[in-house]
């Protein structure tokens, strides 16, 4: 342990800690674009945005708070006049070459850029005529890329080569065309992506977007909590529900999950509103399926396994189990086909 003074107050972090870990212990808000706390540091050496810059005693130039590693007897200024001047800076280069739609822009009231624009009290730029113009990238059945919109932090390129380990994508050129990229420029679709959609849940603009059907403001939506369905590894994430109706997933940090989803969870959600989908059991009665409750369904259930065994002997009965379900509920399942039913007729169906 170490031991560093943040804006006058004194705090204790592991030795190789960042200076923005250090500030959060010491109830410091440091502002950023390019850090992502979820997913630990994805800004990796790069330091791209700049914006969470502080002094630090002894030190000519500013130093990136995200990158910089604490020592001992530190003395760190979050908050200088000089600090807040370099970050509004920073902040307004950046909105010189991001498209100007806030009005109508998906990702507004969810925007980091425009989080730092509330911030530093910001309403336009002085730089002017800097203006990249890339073309709309549409290609991925499940998200858009526009680069118009990106800020350079990034987190997608990070993601997507140390938590995904795809590397589908890196930055291209150099300077002021510098942008993330398939090799060779082709559209994703073209490219090794596998969708699992990683780099729109990091990315803190409209420059990943999803393909979503149901126009929706963040401020419109109720987030619930849940266990993805799609197989047993138990990934967290959030249903944002709007009206009564599943319009997006976004990943928590989850024990199983660390804030990762694959493409089946992230995108994978329309069958939840499908009009066809069982929302209840059904019971045949008179020829005809009958919706009733779970108290009848069990029930039946039991009382026909019952007559099945006492009439036919155990083995007249089979199991046949989801990998869709944890290993716990598996385990749990064949248990009770095996002790309960008397058989070893039981299966499991590893397909999707």
């Amino acid at each position: 342990m170490v031991k560093v003074t943040i804006d006058g107050k004194s705090v204790e972090v592991p030795k190789g800690a960042m200076l923005i870990d250090a500030a959060k212990l010491a109830g410091v808000s440091i502002p950023t674009l390019c850090y992502l706390e979820l997913h630990g540091d994805l800004s990796g050496d790069n330091s791209s945005c700049r914006v969470c810059v502080v002094e630090v005693a002894g030190r000519k130039n500013l130093a990136p708070a995200c990158s910089t590693p604490v020592m001992d007897g530190m003395e760190v200024k979050t908050a200088t006049d000089r600090v807040i001047g370099a970050r509004k800076v920073n902040v307004e280069l950046l909105l010189s070459d991001h498209a100007q739609d806030c009005l109508t822009c998906g990702k507004a009231g969810k925007c980091g850029l425009q989080d730092l624009c509330y911030q530093f009290d910001i309403k336009e730029t002085p730089y002017h005529g800097l203006m990249n113009s890339f073309p709309l990238d549409e290609s991925n059945e499940f998200y858009v890329r526009d680069n118009n919109k990106c800020v350079h932090c990034r987190r997608c390129v990070n993601a997507c080569t140390a938590k995904q380990c795809t590397e589908a994508i890196d930055f291209a050129n150099r300077g002021f065309t510098s942008h993330p990229a398939t090799p060779f420029e082709d559209p994703v679709k073209e490219s090794t992506c596998v969708s699992c959609g990683n780099c729109v849940s990091v990315c803190p603009t409209a420059a990943l977007m999803p393909k979503s059907k149901e126009k929706f403001r963040t401020w419109e939506v109720a987030r619930t909590t849940t266990t993805c369905s799609y197989c047993g590894v138990g990934c967290q994430m959030d249903l944002l529900v709007k009206g009564g109706k599943v319009v997006g997933v976004e990943p928590v940090d989850g024990a199983a999950n660390n804030g990762l989803l694959c493409v089946k969870g992230k995108f994978g959600y329309d069958f939840v509103n499908h009009p066809d989908r069982l929302t209840t059991p059904l019971i045949k009665k008179d020829g005809k399926l009958m919706e009733a409750s779970w108290e009848e369904a069990y029930s039946l259930i039991v009382d026909k396994i019952t007559k099945t065994k006492a009439e036919f002997g155990g083995d007249a009965l089979a199991g046949l189990t989801s990998a869709r379900v944890t290993n716990e509920e598996n385990y749990l399942f064949q248990k009770m086909v095996r002790a309960g039913f008397g058989t070893n007729n039981i299966d499991h169906c590893a397909r999707l």
